[in-house]
């Protein structure tokens, strides 16, 4: 039964399994954005990344829809929140059964389990394990509107270091067996609170010289398996693009080349002043020989410079974990829970939007059963789905994509119609 629920739920939102990639073209890729000159953002952007995430609860999409397309009678009105209410209902079972098996699989190399330990898997058979839970997991990732990030935005994610951020962190991608991240809700703006658990100040202080706005996700999902280790999946807020690779759990952090440059700056001009100011009464009152005393002095400016460089890298690191601390949501095997709700509200949101907009569209016909018939024919898909990002855009101010044919297709299955009852002349290509 639950297969047989899990495949429909396949069916319904359109989605083929994507093959697990390893990084061996990675490097490739790093070693390319290191020849640019300060890249701002990945190669052909707006093309790899489009914005699908609607950005309303689904509480707030039923009030403008309803204001909007919903208003002119009282019968009409209350048809739609039943339409509202029957949509809710046929979704519980399926999504349910999506999340119980992903659950059943999970549960084999669930590292924060708490019952008693069936069997124990080789490092083999627990990879495996895990590439069968992200097989299942991309189609419910895909309905919750998540992009996947390709490589190529992870080598600049790996590549470009944003000045602002006060932590650097150095990711060694030979430590990894695959690392992979989803992102929704892209903005383009002041962060609600710096990567950093407090603002820069002083000398170290760059705020002013650098731009406000950053470009961040509203949700980052991340799926990294470190060798001779467990799967780890991670749910996070408001990161920045040039941020991804501190969200990594093997990570070492580093001091940026500014930062280096300042200190020993400053370690030179105190030790020369030292140097010059008590060195030479050394050399005159106390008859020591010059070879020990410059001996001594390099040997003095060398442990200084060791402990200045490691409370640097014991304060960044302090700050690194307040920040995974206050951005994290959820991680392994409630992020499950997490993603499958997530994903049920937007194919929920998807099917009011479709409902709403098809059923204004003058080809739309009616069954003996009482059952719309909406167009199939390109062109009025086309002209609907036009119209539909329109009205997102006027209420959201956001330019977003939105899935016309997986709607449809979960609108006529919600209303007991095949695809194939209803007439297509030939497949409707959603414009990219």
């Amino acid at each position: 039964m639950l297969c047989g629920a899990f495949a429909a739920f396949r069916a319904g939102v359109g989605v083929s399994v994507v093959p697990t990639r390893s990084l061996r073209s990675l490097p490739e890729k790093i070693a390319e954005y290191r020849k640019m000159w300060k890249p701002t953002e990945p190669r052909n952007w707006t093309v790899q990344y489009q914005e699908k995430y609607i950005p309303f609860s689904k509480e707030q999409l039923i009030k403008n829809l309803l204001k909007d397309f919903h208003s002119s009678s009282e019968t009409q009105r209350c048809a739609f929140l039943t339409f509202a209410e029957r949509l809710d209902t046929s979704l519980l079972q399926p999504y349910h059964a999506t999340l119980e098996q992903l659950q059943a699989l999970y549960n084999l190399i669930n590292p924060d389990r708490d019952t008693i330990e069936e069997q124990s898997l080789s490092d083999a058979q627990r990879l495996a394990s895990e590439e069968k839970v992200l097989d299942q997991l991309q189609p419910i990732l895909d309905q919750a509107n998540f992009n996947r990030l390709s490589e190529d935005t992870l080598a600049y994610a790996l590549t470009v270091h944003h000045p602002q951020d006060g932590v650097q962190v150095q990711v060694n991608i030979d430590q990894y067996e695959y690392m992979k991240f989803w992102a929704l809700g892209q903005r383009v703006g002041p962060l609600s609170t710096q990567l950093s658990s407090r603002a820069p100040k002083g000398l170290y202080s760059r705020t002013s010289k650098t731009p406000v706005e950053r470009r961040y996700f509203k949700r980052v999902f991340l799926a990294a398996r470190p060798r001779q280790a467990h799967m780890v999946l991670k749910c996070f807020k408001d990161i920045p693009l040039e941020g991804l690779e501190q969200v990594l759990p093997v990570v070492k952090v580093r001091t940026s080349g500014f930062d280096r440059t300042l200190l020993n700056t400053m370690l030179l001009v105190s030790g020369g002043v030292i140097f010059v100011n008590v060195g030479m009464v050394v050399l005159t009152d106390l008859k020591v020989g010059t070879s020990f005393l410059l001996f001594f002095f390099a040997g003095f400016m060398a442990f200084r410079a060791w402990k200045v460089f490691a409370q640097r890298r014991k304060s960044h690191s302090l700050e690194l974990a307040h920040m995974l601390y206050y951005r994290s949501t959820s991680n392994n095997a409630e992020l499950l829970g997490a993603l499958t709700l997530r994903a049920q509200e937007e194919h929920a949101k998807e099917v009011l939007l479709a409902h709403s907009f098809l059923s204004r569209h003058q080809g739309v016909a009616t069954e003996e059963g009482g059952d719309n018939v909406y167009p199939t024919d390109p062109e009025s898909l086309a002209e609907v789905k036009m119209q539909v990002e329109a009205w997102l855009q006027e209420k959201s101010g956001l330019e977003i994509s939105f899935s016309l044919q997986r709607a449809l297709t979960n609108l006529q299955r919600l209303n007991g119609l095949s695809v194939e009852k209803a007439t297509e002349p030939k497949p409707f290509q959603e414009p990219v």
